[in-house]
């Protein structure tokens, strides 16, 4: 692990803003009116997606992805002015809150400062054309990391940002050298101590297709050595597997119980049931119970827990990147409330012990164990209600997510709400 990460950070929320389409305005000083109900909801760091300046050749959409940035130290004009920013910046931590931003040095759009200025930092074809690894992302050309002065550039771009903010999203930080982030790391801390690191890793396929090609990428194991936090993508396709019906949901929490053999002690994962990439949870979970009970579980994972804006309206729309859409255009049901209690029970979580997950008749029973004390969850993840063995002594208990709960003959009924105690 880095030897400077704050373990605290498994009791953070990180919310994720697309600046965008957070509000009609779309601009920083609009999103500004939000984070009152941001903070509510109990978030510790926002996460404000790519707020740079974004390419037009190639550009995917009408208005182009976030991450084709033509200039990673300049302010998108369509969200506002750099004072714009600071403001906002400010009103975060006015509130309590931190704020990280999005650092996307796989790639930049063909048109990008860096592009014109060092046509040589880049990665080529075979044919001398500035090009990119993943065939899809066609309005990027990916960055060559062989260039110190590169490295260079891009650490003291970091230490630019790392004035004004609290850390840093990594995106597709599997594929930038390992070695950068470490240098970086050192070097941020002396401009912003407890800087926040965040990875985004990627999928064990993405890593075998790139190595295959004889590109670099890194694994969750490798990347601890300079991040905090690791996404939540090498078990991603078990648990989208037991939603859609290709695995089962012992197959899920197997992998669960496995991370927690393969990660160095003390690791922290960030969980999410969705992020700008992926479908809606409330498209793959439409009954709100059953929603409900997902989401306290991911809670109660061991790891950081991010909600993607709008999660907490139950949207079923997933927003598109490559124009202005409305995060909000599709609530469904309102849980603030509900996962305002699911963090409020996150905070209590022991920090240190052991943490392992069971299935029990269609639940998950995850439990900690610590001499700071411990928790049990009992999570009826498969929807089916009915009643399931718990290892705990007859009587009446107090539910961290709201009410009692009883447990009758070793049972507890999981036809209602989640329940942690």
């Amino acid at each position: 692990m880095a030897q400077n990460t704050d373990k605290t950070l498994m009791h953070k929320l990180i919310y994720s803003v697309f600046v965008r389409n957070h509000t009609p305005e779309g601009t920083f000083r609009a999103l500004e009116g939000d984070l009152d109900r941001l903070r509510a909801l109990g978030t510790d760091i926002v996460w404000l997606m790519p707020i740079h300046p974004i390419g037009e050749e190639g550009r995917k959409g009408t208005l182009g992805s976030p991450y084709a940035i033509r200039d990673y130290r300049g302010i998108n004009p369509e969200y506002g002015t750099m004072e714009d920013f600071r403001h906002l910046v400010d009103a975060i931590h006015d509130r309590g809150m931190k704020c990280i931003i999005d650092v996307v040095y796989n790639h930049t759009s063909p048109d990008s400062v860096l592009a014109h200025t060092h046509p040589e930092w880049f990665f080529h074809d075979e044919q001398g054309r500035p090009s990119r690894h993943v065939a899809d992302w066609w309005d990027v050309v990916d960055l060559d990391y062989g260039n110190r002065e590169l490295w260079r550039y891009q650490i003291d771009t970091l230490k630019m940002w790392a004035e004004i903010v609290d850390g840093f999203r990594c995106d597709v930080a599997s594929s930038v050298p390992l070695d950068f982030w470490t240098a970086a790391r050192q070097e941020v801390e002396a401009v912003r101590p407890g800087c926040i690191w965040l990875a985004e890793s990627v999928h064990g396929l993405h890593v075998l297709g790139l190595r295959k090609m004889g590109a670099y990428c890194a694994t969750d194991t490798e990347l601890y050595r300079a991040f905090d936090m690791t996404y939540d993508y090498d078990i991603w396709p078990w648990f989208e597997g037991c939603l859609t019906g290709r695995n089962t949901l012992q197959q899920y929490i197997d992998m669960l119980n496995y991370q927690e053999l393969t990660y160095p002690s003390g690791f922290i994962k960030m969980r999410c049931g969705e992020n700008h990439d992926t479908p809606r949870l409330a498209q793959r979970l439409p009954e709100e119970r059953r929603l409900r009970h997902w989401l306290a579980f991911l809670y109660f994972c061991r790891g950081s827990m991010l909600l993607y804006g709008g999660t907490e309206f139950a949207p079923q729309h997933q927003v598109g990147l490559f124009d202005a859409e409305d995060n909000f255009g599709d609530k469904r049901a309102d849980l603030q409330g509900f996962l305002r209690r699911c963090k409020d029970m996150k905070t209590s979580l022991p920090l240190d012990g052991a943490v392992w997950y069971e299935v029990s008749g269609g639940a998950v029973i995850g439990h900690y164990k610590s001499p700071a004390g411990e928790r049990t969850g009992v999570f009826d993840l498969s929807g089916c209600g009915g009643r399931v063995p718990v290892e705990l002594p007859d009587g009446v208990y107090k539910n961290q997510l709201g009410g009692d709960l009883t447990v009758t003959d070793g049972q507890v009924d999981i036809s209602g709400e989640p329940m942690v105690i």
